[in-house]
């Protein structure tokens, strides 16, 4: 069974799943593939308020398990939110998060009891991939109220954990929050993000970047061709296909000042394709949601995109799946 050719990735080749059996849906959650099932846990969303008019953002530690209907399969060690979820052959791994006041180093398998080596540093909205079982981590925040993005560069080798976490070169582009990574060719590619600076008010205000690079060991960091756009928060990893990396939506920042919130119209629905032959963009249609801060997860030789921020605090259970021909 293949997936649709990258020429019809159009928003008539989706179809929807079950939605997560939660009204509000989540951002922020972790997500991927546990013993043949879709995953989808954490995250948070908003109770009472939206953002603007004071409301409180909750985050969550429920599990919700799919594999043809959602039953809730258990809970995270705490809530937890806004870090990276990948599945690897031994199973779906959560790195990191955080909640309301704190930032976490922990380093798990979802339905194991060990533990992997913490991150050397607490870190959430970060971006991770896994190359040939091994994990890389980008930048991210150490604390909630951080003014100012980390530029790190991690990496932890699934088949010897025990040597620990890595510090690799760090990216030439800088420190940034949610980026979006893909790992392809023998490389680990690295796409736009924001970086953070202090705004007037001493809270951090977002510089949007829409820069690509790539990264293997024997020859570092290579810049690659700019972006046709920031595409900040998009689903992750960037999923691969026809020798292409897919970033599908995110957030070009053009609206964040867009007034009335309430009547924001959401994130950019175009997907950009990377040709990793000819090292260059192109656009490959569009999709039926706008959805960032969640994930792109294979799963019954299917991508799927489980839930996420639809428009500024507002969040959705919807689940899409890119069919099969």
């Amino acid at each position: 069974m293949k997936l649709a050719s990258l020429a019809l990735i159009a928003a008539t080749a989706w179809t929807r799943l079950p939605d997560i059996p939660d009204a509000r849906g989540f951002a922020g959650a972790f997500a991927g593939v546990q013993d043949g099932k879709l995953i989808v846990a954490g995250g948070t969303h908003f109770t009472d308020k939206m953002p603007w008019e004071g409301g409180t953002k909750v985050w969550y530690d429920s599990v919700f398990a799919f594999d043809g209907e959602w039953k809730l399969a258990g809970k995270l060690p705490c809530a937890n939110g806004y870090g990276v979820s990948l599945t690897t052959p031994q199973g779906l791994l959560i790195v990191g998060g955080g909640n309301a006041t704190e930032h976490f180093r922990e380093v798990f398998w979802l339905q194991k009891a060990d533990k992997l080596p913490p991150l050397p540093k607490p870190c959430a909205f970060m971006s991770g991939c896994v190359l040939d079982e091994v994990i890389f981590i980008v930048g991210g925040i150490e604390t909630p109220t951080a003014t100012s993005a980390m530029n790190t560069f991690w990496s932890l080798r699934l088949k010897q954990p025990s040597a620990g976490w890595r510090e690799l070169p760090p990216c030439p582009g800088g420190g940034r929050i949610l980026s979006c990574m893909a790992a392809a060719e023998g490389r680990v590619w690295l796409f736009s993000g924001a970086a953070l600076k202090a705004g007037a008010d001493g809270k951090a205000e977002r510089i949007w970047l829409k820069d690509a690079w790539s990264y293997a060991e024997a020859s570092g960091w290579q810049k690659q061709s700019e972006m046709p756009r920031v595409a900040a928060a998009a689903p992750g990893p960037a999923p691969v296909l026809d020798g292409k990396i897919l970033i599908i939506g995110g957030d070009d920042g053009t609206l964040v000042n867009f007034e009335p919130k309430s009547a924001h119209p959401g994130f950019p629905r175009g997907v950009l394709a990377f040709d990793l032959e000819a090292k260059n963009w192109s656009s490959a249609g569009e999709v039926p949601f706008s959805l960032v801060t969640t994930n792109a997860v294979w799963w019954n030789n299917h991508i799927v995109i489980p839930g996420g921020e639809a428009r500024p605090g507002v969040r959705s259970p919807q689940v899409w799946r890119l069919k099969s021909r």
